[in-house]
């Protein structure tokens, strides 16, 4: 019996050389898509360790775990705030068997970004990436170490960008913004490690299982850079306060009209205390502008968080009642 070539289904044999002329370019196209893959793995695994950080509390000692991602040779490496949050240590595991003591150098709850050291410097860096050049349905590729299996590497695509993740340290909550969704097969463990685009470039820092098929990944971006380096130099990433809780919503047509524009930010929560609350800032109060830049979306608003704006006064236009009123507000520091 002459030899026969299965193609597509097992159970449907069919002659050699039928469909000849398909076979190389899919064979091509599907073998473009694993050289980028692996050639991104080979790329990055070294720069991407196992992280065991303990815990105590309640007189037991508590191991957990995640993923750390190397930014410079001499041994920084960026993770999840939220997987070295309360620990007492942290031992880092490279995939050429080394395993390196290091130490916790700062931690922004906020962003869920946190940076730790190395005790031996001679690793390999990671090259980062910007986000912003991301487009819905790019290849990405996930590296990190899901259920303690390290150096996992999964591939998918960019599925939507702009998402927005809540997070809250204390009793202070923000919204971290344009964060990354993709479909890279994501579990815990992978939190803290590299979200990779197919130049290798990190582009994100794996952050939440959010679902299943759905992952989030904190942006590498120019904010978020401004964190890292700070948390690298000062070990603390400095926001000014203002103490209101709001939301998005449409302008009144009259007003719309008026400004040119169609929405703007309603305070929907004043924290007793704040800035805001010393301003005269109230529940339903629609923020339209400060110091004269339009304020349309939230993220508009968290921008007034920059550090060099604690202390200094600002002017918010305001509409209340109908009325367009100016509030003085002087941002306070946040202590996290």
């Amino acid at each position: 019996m002459g030899a026969l070539t299965f193609i597509g289904s097992p159970f449907e044999p069919q002659a050699a050389g039928r469909d000849e002329a398909k076979r190389p370019d899919d064979d091509e196209a599907l073998d473009a898509y694993s050289r980028v893959v692996s050639g991104v793995a080979e790329q990055l695994t070294p720069s991407v360790a196992n992280l065991r950080v303990t815990r105590s509390g309640r007189g037991r000692t508590v191991i957990g775990g995640g993923s750390a991602v190397v930014v410079t040779a001499d041994g920084f490496m960026l993770t999840s705030a939220h997987v070295v949050a309360h620990g007492t240590g942290a031992r880092a595991t490279f995939a050429d068997g080394r395993e390196l003591r290091s130490s916790v150098i700062g931690a922004d709850p906020l962003s869920d970004l946190a940076v730790i050291r190395a005790e031996d410097g001679d690793l390999a860096p990671a090259e980062l990436g910007d986000a912003e050049l991301l487009r819905v349905g790019q290849l990405v590729v996930a590296i990190g170490n899901p259920n303690g299996f390290a150096s996992s590497v999964t591939a998918g695509v960019v599925s939507a960008l702009g998402r927005s993740l809540p997070t809250r340290a204390g009793a202070h909550t923000r919204i971290v913004e344009n964060v990354i969704q993709t479909d890279a097969a994501l579990n815990p463990g992978n939190s803290g490690g590299a979200l990779v685009d197919g130049r290798g470039r990190v582009v994100g820092i794996n952050t939440a299982v959010a679902g299943v098929g759905l992952g989030l990944a904190v942006p590498i971006n120019t904010t978020t850079r401004a964190i890292i380096g700070a948390l690298m130099t000062e070990g603390r990433f400095r926001r000014a306060y203002i103490g209101v809780a709001g939301g998005g919503r449409p302008l009144p047509p009259r007003v719309a009209g008026e400004l040119g524009r169609n929405s703007c930010v309603e305070v929907i929560e004043v924290a007793t205390g704040s800035p805001a609350a010393a301003a005269g800032l109230r529940a339903e109060d629609l923020v339209v502008s400060a110091d004269g830049m339009p304020i349309e979306r939230l993220e508009d608003l968290q921008r007034l968080t920059r550090a060099e704006l604690i202390g200094r006064p600002i002017e918010l236009g305001v509409i209340r009642e109908g009325r367009l009123i100016t509030v003085g507000l002087q941002p306070a520091e946040l202590d996290v």
